[in-house]
C-alpha cells in the first residue's frame, strides 16, 4: 500500500444526499442511487454507510445483490430479512446481522409490522431505524451466506466491541464474521462524558447514528455526523451530556480502481 497522507475529514449530517419517500427516510455517506459523485465513492474498503427510517408495514421488496458483505445494525423497532437461500430473521438492537452477497442472493427487508405479506394487527407504531454498512470482499462469486448473533449490551456499555470481524486478530472476538481480513466494525454505547479510544489503523470511519461526541483534536460530532480519519493513529471519542451510540470501521486496506469499477 503506497504511503498515506495522514489526515481527517468531517462530513456533517446536512450534506449527506438524502432519499426521503413516504415510507423511507435515508441518508448516504456515499454515493448511493441516484445520488452520484465520484468524487465520494468509498473510503477504505467502506462503499456504502446508509441510516435509514423505514414506516411501520413497509419496507424494501425483493431484490438482488452479488459480491459484497453488507452488515446492518438496528439503533430502533425491529427488521425481517428474508432471501433466497432461506435465510430468515428479525434484526433488532444489539443483534449484529451479516448478509454475504457473494454469487447473487435476492432479499427483502422489512418493519417488523409486516409478516407473510399482510400487516400485522399489533404493527409497531415507530420505524425502523438501522444503518447498513457494505464493504468489499475478498474473493467474488462465493457461495452466499447470512449470519446474526446477540450481543449482551453491558459489553456495548462504554466499550468498543467487535460486532462484525474480518480481521485474523479480531477471529476469536467478533460476533459475526465477514469475508474482508482486512476491515472489523465496532460498535459502542457511551454514557455521558465516557471516552473510548480508537483503534490504530489506516483507515478510520467513525459514525455517529445517535447522540453526540467529541473526537480528540477535531472538537464535536452529532447525531449523523461522521469522521474518515487517515494514517492518524488511536484517537480518543468522548460522549456528550446526552451520551451516544458509534459505530467505527477499522480497515487496513484501501479499494482498488478495479474495486471501484466493479461496484
Amino acid at each position: 500500500m503506497p504511503a498515506l497522507v495522514p489526515g481527517v475529514e468531517i462530513h456533517r449530517s446536512r450534506a449527506r444526499s438524502r432519499d426521503r419517500g413516504g415510507w423511507l427516510d435515508s441518508q448516504h455517506s456515499f454515493s448511493f442511487g441516484r445520488y452520484q459523485d465520484p468524487m465520494n465513492t468509498h473510503f477504505g474498503r467502506l462503499l456504502v454507510n446508509n441510516d435509514d427510517h423505514i414506516a411501520p408495514g413497509t419496507g424494501f421488496d425483493t431484490h438482488g445483490h452479488r459480491d459484497m458483505e453488507i452488515v446492518t445494525w438496528v439503533l430502533s423497532g425491529s427488521l425481517v430479512h428474508q432471501d433466497s437461500e432461506g435465510h430468515s430473521g428479525v434484526i433488532y438492537p444489539g443483534l449484529a446481522q451479516r448478509m454475504s452477497a457473494g454469487s447473487g442472493i435476492l432479499h427483502s427487508e422489512r418493519n417488523d409490522g409486516w409478516r407473510d405479506g399482510s400487516l400485522r394487527a399489533d404493527t409497531p407504531a415507530e420505524p425502523v431505524h438501522l444503518v447498513q454498512m457494505w464493504v468489499v470482499p475478498d474473493t467474488t462469486g462465493e457461495q452466499p451466506g447470512y449470519e446474526q448473533m446477540e450481543i449482551d449490551p453491558r459489553e456495548l456499555e462504554n466499550h468498543l466491541v467487535v460486532v462484525a470481524g474480518g480481521l485474523p486478530t479480531h477471529e476469536d472476538r467478533a460476533a459475526i464474521r465477514i469475508r474482508n481480513r482486512t476491515s472489523a466494525l465496532h460498535a459502542a454505547r457511551l454514557t455521558p462524558g465516557r471516552t473510548v479510544e480508537l483503534p490504530d489503523a489506516p483507515f478510520l470511519h467513525l459514525y455517529v447514528p445517535l447522540g453526540s461526541v467529541t473526537l480528540e483534536g477535531e472538537g464535536a460530532l452529532d447525531t449523523g455526523d461522521a469522521a474518515r480519519l487517515t494514517a492518524t493513529g488511536g484517537r480518543r471519542v468522548t460522549a456528550g451530556a446526552q451520551g451516544a451510540e458509534i459505530l467505527v470501521w477499522e480497515m487496513h486496506a484501501g479499494m482498488t480502481m478495479l474495486d471501484v469499477r466493479g461496484h
